[in-house]
């Protein structure tokens, strides 16, 4: 699998892929969320090619304090092949390239699946309760 930066003819496939993975909301427009990213740190919106087809993506981001990551998928045909560890190996050289100590992450406690993920590559629970207020409706 190759990583490189998001590019903007990436869209529908990189949608696409969030979508299969259940990573798509009602009230997260991905599109809106891809235009927003492309405006602030675009070099840390990674995608993973199998040859021509994006079977992979990380959206990381650094504010100075901690690092975060979101949209980690991997095409459900992919898994189990090491691509999500990829992706996140990837993303956390960047955020350590930036003097980031330390990244954070949010999965819906329902996804066992991600849970297990991350534990299994060093990721921990943080004693912390979540939450989030709405800027701006995103339909």
């Amino acid at each position: 699998m190759e990583i490189r930066e998001f590019r903007e003819s990436d869209e529908d496939s990189v949608v696409k892929l969030w979508t299969e993975c259940n990573l798509v909301v009602p009230w997260n427009n991905p599109h809106h969320d891809i235009r927003r990213k492309l405006e602030l740190q675009r070099d840390l919106f990674l995608v993973g090619c199998s040859g021509d087809r994006i079977v992979a993506t990380a959206m990381a981001g650094y504010e100075g304090h901690r690092g975060w990551v979101n949209y980690v998928a991997v095409s459900p045909e992919c898994r189990g092949r090491g691509s999500g560890r990829e992706m996140m190996e990837a993303a956390e050289a960047r955020l350590r390239a930036l003097g980031c100590p330390k990244i954070s992450l949010q999965v819906r406690y329902t996804n066992s699946d991600a849970i297990k993920f991350y534990e299994r590559i060093g990721f921990r629970r943080d004693d912390v309760v979540s939450f989030g207020k709405r800027l701006e409706r995103d339909e």
